[in-house]
């Protein structure tokens, strides 16, 4: 059978917000099985518990912002992949702050800092959110998709007028069948154009970027002196943001992400419309490993 995960231990950083500037200290704490992702806002009394869940997403600016009541929590989505690259089922996350911590602008420091807290497998079935029916969303010439697929793979095309980007970086089909998350999205960052930056910031957003958390372009070039991580790292950026949009769901999906120039907003609402189709998905669960698909057999047993 395969299990869920939790950590091993209790394991803390501290950082700055990507669009509040402001400092956040953070702790990831291990949960009991079937307790899902549940985010804590411990810097304010009698906050609620946020689960990590798509109908609790409030805002998606950018980012994904979870909210119970008047409580949020701001910037989810890299450490939500990063879980998700990592089958971690289960977890505390403590935020003393409104929003994560953007760390380098990719999921690859969430990935180091949750390795070495450890994973612990635990006396329960790890369920899946299996697509059986083909759902689509659309905004204009924007749009995103699940459908039935035996594994996990994401096909992303992003099209921004920009030179940098060429023909040949704007396309990215990641299936974990063959790929490893570790290496071939976690280290992509986030990105920013510096024409919008006065806009954003004028929003209250991104008061935090800087080229030390962030791929920064001009009107011709990237900015950062030390370039890009991969040839196509916008585009797996955008797919490492889709990730961890979708583990929302609030399980492992089994099935294929389809999308042309999508965002939070627009993965947001492909989840919640998946969730609407009783008829388009069912849960699974696998009492023999090797019947698992591909694409999540690396999650190898690890005794608790």
């Amino acid at each position: 059978m395969l299990k869920q995960r939790t950590l091993k231990t209790a394991t803390r950083t501290t950082g700055v917000g990507l669009h509040t500037g402001a400092r956040v200290e953070l702790t990831l704490r291990p949960a009991a099985a079937d307790t899902g992702i549940v985010f804590h806002r411990v810097d304010l009394a009698d906050s609620p518990p946020l689960p990590a869940l798509a109908t609790h997403v409030g805002d998606t600016r950018l980012a994904s912002t979870l909210r119970v009541g008047s409580t949020t929590v701001a910037t989810v989505e890299h450490l939500m992949s990063a879980l998700a690259g990592l089958g971690i089922d289960n977890l505390h996350v403590d935020v003393a702050g409104p929003e994560l911590p953007i760390m380098d602008g990719s999921a690859g420091p969430f990935v180091f800092l949750l390795q070495s807290a450890g994973l612990a497998e635990q006396n329960a079935a790890k369920r899946y959110l299996r697509i059986g029916e083909t759902v689509e969303v659309r905004d204009g010439d924007k749009w995103a998709r699940f459908s039935p697929f035996d594994g996990y793979r994401l096909d992303f095309t992003i099209d921004f007028p920009h030179p940098v980007f060429g023909s040949e970086n704007r396309h990215v089909v990641v299936d974990f069948a063959a790929d490893s998350y570790a290496k071939e999205v976690a280290r992509a960052r986030t990105f920013a154009f510096m024409q919008d930056v006065d806009a954003m910031r004028a929003a209250g957003l991104a008061l935090g970027g800087s080229l030390q958390n962030a791929v920064v372009l001009d009107e011709v070039k990237v900015l950062n002196a030390e370039g890009l991580r991969y040839d196509n790292e916008f585009v797996r950026h955008k797919v490492l943001d889709a990730i961890g949009d979708i583990y929302l769901l609030g399980h492992p999906l089994i099935g294929q992400y389809t999308a042309y120039k999508s965002g939070h907003g627009l993965n947001n609402l492909l989840c919640r419309a998946l969730l609407e189709r009783a008829d388009a998905w069912q849960t699974a669960t696998f009492a023999d490993a090797d019947a698992v698909p591909g694409a999540f057999r690396d999650w190898a047993p690890q005794a608790s």
